[in-house]
């Protein structure tokens, strides 16, 4: 709000200054014959008075009666001079021939020379001096107060704008983090009201076709279970009887297939419950090597059967930590699975404490690793690089997906990098979370 605030302030004191110093000259030079009437009108009686009192004066005693005048009228400047004066201008000298008075005015229209004819060819020049120092501490300090004045009715206008801008930003922010259910609430009458409700609207519309999005996913996928567990069934039946080599090789082929499609139906189902903005982390207090230790255990038989080495490391790790162990487990198998997947001999796992007092676990491998621009790209959801085409590295493209959905709900996030293996490096960083949910 400060910095807006600011910049109105500015524009308005720099378009005040400029108008301060413009306008009067301008003003006045559309209306100068006016003002000047008005001075001359107001100086009439003035000098008259000091003309009267010369003329009634001996000219040799004028000196005397001048200093006496300078004395009566300071802080008025009064003094005696010639016709020819160059001080002068040719219109001034001009209307005192005529008998009349001439006067000079000030920045501001006020009057600042008056000018009268004396015998002889002598003029009587009455100056208004500059104002002194107090005096114009006076007309700043009530500029001062002016643009205070000012200040404070920008604040008043702009406080109810920015309050209403940081609740439609505070509104974006929670609909790119996901909370779909989320409304700006600014009042209709606002000044940004009709600007609100369309942003509500649109937040409306959002939601409803995600929603309808994910409940016809969701639909889909618990209706495509029922074909394929019943055909999955059908076929242990043909398999259970004596079958030729070749027909029960083509079986467990389909049989596969089937599997694989069911794989991916959880896939899809576990990546959708993760997309919704009503997903929110268990949190809970695990100590971590015992967690670790239980999440690398699932792959003992397949470390076994691929012949490489699954190495934990502990860096200084908390011996406790609160996070969700149902997604993070999630995330670390589905990495651990990717690693596996493309590595030549080991996969090491490394958990240690985090600069910001959170949790980094550091999962990487000895294989040829991810082009530097790729490595965004594989977190999206089906993308396969190239080399994973292959059916033999199976997979289905949403692992990492997941893997980095389930630690951003925890406020967390997932790097990928170079390994000093050789191979991919995915760093896992969750923050220090608040109190456990029971």
């Amino acid at each position: 709000m400060f910095k807006m605030l600011a910049r109105l302030y500015l524009i308005m004191l720099v378009t005040y200054g400029v108008a301060l110093y413009t306008v009067p000259g301008l003003v006045l030079s559309l209306f100068d014959e006016r003002t000047v009437t008005y001075n001359q009108q107001q100086a009439k009686g003035t000098l008259r008075l000091i003309q009267v009192r010369f003329s009634q004066t001996p000219q040799d005693a004028w000196p005397a009666l001048e200093r006496e005048l300078q004395a009566d009228f300071a802080p008025l400047q009064l003094r005696v001079i010639s016709l020819a004066d160059p001080s002068l201008t040719d219109s001034e000298r001009q209307a005192l021939k005529q008998g009349k008075n001439a006067v000079r005015s000030g920045y501001f229209g006020e009057l600042g020379t008056a000018l009268t004819r004396l015998p002889d060819d002598h003029v009587i020049e009455l100056v208004a001096p500059d104002p002194p120092i107090d005096i114009n501490i006076i007309y700043w300090l009530m500029n001062i107060l002016v643009g205070a004045a000012l200040l404070a009715c920008l604040l008043i206008w702009v406080w109810p704008h920015w309050r209403d801008l940081q609740r439609l930003k505070r509104t974006a922010m929670m609909l790119g983090n996901g909370n779909l259910t989320e409304r700006t609430r600014i009042s209709p009458r606002s000044n940004i009201g009709e600007l609100a409700q369309v942003f509500d609207k649109m937040a409306q519309d959002i939601e409803g076709l995600l929603n309808q999005q994910q409940e016809l996913l969701n639909a889909v996928s618990h209706e495509l279970r029922t074909p394929l567990s019943r055909l999955e069934f059908g076929m242990a039946l043909v398999m259970a009887d004596p079958l030729e080599a070749p027909t029960r090789l083509r079986l467990e082929q389909m049989l596969g297939h089937v599997r694989e499609l069911d794989a991916l139906i959880d896939e899809l189902l576990s990546y959708t419950r993760l997309q919704s903005p009503y997903q929110l982390p268990e949190l809970q207090e695990v100590p971590m090597q015992a967690y670790l230790d239980s999440v690398l255990g699932g792959f003992i038989d397949e470390q076994d059967s691929r012949q490489f080495t699954l190495i934990l490391q502990f860096d200084e790790t908390p011996e406790r930590f609160v996070l969700d162990p149902r997604l993070t487990a999630r995330a670390i198998q589905n990495l651990i699975n990717n690693a596996i997947r493309y590595c030549e001999r080991q996969v090491r796992v490394i958990a240690q404490k985090h600069a910001d007092k959170g949790l980094m676990l550091s999962i990487e491998d000895d294989g040829i690793g991810i082009p530097v621009d790729e490595r965004e790209r594989v977190f999206e959801p089906f993308y396969r690089m190239d080399r994973s085409r292959d059916r033999d590295t199976g997979g289905f493209g949403l692992g990492l997906a997941i893997s980095r959905r389930a630690i951003e709900c925890q406020g967390g996030r997932i790097i990928l990098g170079s390994s000093p293996l050789g191979g991919a490096r995915f760093e896992l960083f969750l923050p220090l979370a608040s109190t456990p949910r029971r």
